[in-house]
């Protein structure tokens, strides 16, 4: 019974372990100098008028409230509006407000840029000393640059057990 017993246990339990490593190393160095870059929105045409108790005129028409006309380059004619109290003694009230869009220019060459009232404008990077290096070791060596640029270095280890 003991020699069954023994050969239970053999066959229940294995006597081999296996098992799979992985194992991995990299590095790697990212250099960068940026582009000059301008960025620009174009700024539209606006009007705005409101009031109460109030006459209006255009200089011409009478009970005019004014508006934008045809638009040149992209600017829109605009009519001025004049107020003047109703009913002297009243209370009134009269807002009015203009806001002219950015001229599109008609001809523009590569490399400029419309002289459009929100521009944001980079100016390129210089490389300056801008180094990296990566040794037989592994070892990183990375040297910042001038303005405008940026470097990255970078070591990974992995180790799986399976």
């Amino acid at each position: 019974m003991l020699k069954y017993l023994s050969l239970l246990i053999l066959l229940f339990f294995p006597t081999a372990v296996r098992s799979d490593i992985y194992h991995s190393i990299s590095s790697s160095v990212k250099l960068e100098v940026h582009a000059a870059g301008t960025n620009a929105d174009r700024i539209g045409n606006s009007m705005s008028i409101s009031g109460s108790g109030v006459n209006t005129t255009d200089g011409t028409t009478t009970g005019s409230v004014g508006g934008l006309g045809t638009a040149t380059n992209g600017v829109n004619a605009y009519t001025p509006i004049t107020a003047s109290q109703l009913t002297a003694g009243d209370a009134f009230s009269f807002s009015s407000s203009y806001t002219a869009g950015d001229t599109v220019a008609t001809s523009v060459t590569v490399g400029q840029v419309s002289p459009f009232g929100d521009l944001t404008s980079t100016s390129p990077g210089v490389a300056g000393d801008l180094a990296g290096t990566i040794d037989t070791k592994n070892d990183l060596t990375i040297v910042a640059g001038g303005a405008g640029t940026s470097v990255t270095g970078q070591f990974v280890v992995g180790l799986t057990l399976d």
